[in-house]
């Protein structure tokens, strides 16, 4: 349990430098262009660790449901969003407004897909960290 523990933690870690990377990308460029790149040279990466590991077309891929593939242009989005964003609000307010939604919204998905959860514990994680939020926020406009 401790690796995917320590791997969750390293994620965290880039995925906030990897928006401090992009937010100053977008405030001398713009967020379109920040987003291009920033996919343009994943994809490249990408592109050559498939090659390098291998499988990169799995078997069937042609036959995956349309939907299979939607988390790429909502990764865009994302990507331009968070680039936009955090060049105006800060790192902190970022992250914090960012992990807002994804819990709610993952909440959400559990309950619609039925997936099992603690509800009250996720329910008490998601009020706090909306709390956190709403102080984030308070205290900023003082």
């Amino acid at each position: 349990m401790t690796m995917p523990i320590l791997v969750a933690c390293l994620a965290g870690l880039l995925v906030g430098l990897s928006r401090q990377l992009n937010g100053r990308l977008a405030v001398s460029t713009s967020p379109l262009i920040s987003s291009f790149w920033n996919h343009a040279v994943g994809f490249a990466a990408l592109t050559v660790l498939g090659l390098v590991v291998g499988g990169l077309i799995p078997p069937g891929a042609e036959n995956a449901p349309w939907h299979a593939y939607v988390g790429g242009p909502i990764g865009v989005v994302f990507v331009a969003a968070g680039s936009w964003v955090i060049a105006r609000i800060g790192a902190v307010n970022t992250a914090i407004l960012v992990i807002g939604g994804q819990m709610v919204s993952g909440v959400l998905l559990d309950l619609v897909l039925a997936a099992p959860t603690t509800l009250w514990a996720t329910g008490l994680g998601v009020i706090l960290i909306l709390a956190g939020v709403v102080v984030t926020q308070t205290q900023a406009k003082r």
